[in-house]
C-alpha cells in the first residue's frame, strides 16, 4: 500500500516548483507558492530538530537548547519550538 502524507505531498509540490523555477517556466503564483512551502519546510525540520534534541536531553546526552520560562523547550533556527506558536 502507498502511504501518502500532506507534508511529502507538500514536499513534491516545493520539488516541481523548485525545478519550474530552475527551467525558467515558473509563474508568480508557482514562486509565491514556493516560498510558502519552503517556509513550511523550514519550521517543520525545526520542530523536528527540537523534537530529536529532546528526546535525547530526555536520555541524559549532551545536545544544545535554549530554555527559558517562556520558551521551553526552545530551538531558535528558522523559527520556534511548538510553544512559540500562539495560534495552536
Amino acid at each position: 500500500m502507498y502511504c501518502c502524507t500532506i507534508g511529502k505531498i507538500a514536499m513534491e509540490k516545493l520539488d516541481s516548483i523548485l525545478s519550474k523555477m530552475h527551467d525558467n517556466t515558473a509563474t508568480e503564483e508557482d514562486r509565491q507558492l514556493g516560498l510558502l512551502l519552503k517556509e513550511i519546510a523550514a519550521l517543520a525540520k525545526n520542530r523536528m530538530a527540537v523534537a530529536a534534541n529532546e528526546a535525547e536531553f530526555s536520555k541524559g546526552n549532551p545536545v544544545w537548547v535554549e530554555r527559558t520560562q517562556a520558551h521551553f523547550p526552545h530551538i531558535r533556527l528558522h523559527g520556534g519550538a511548538l510553544e512559540d506558536d500562539t495560534i495552536i
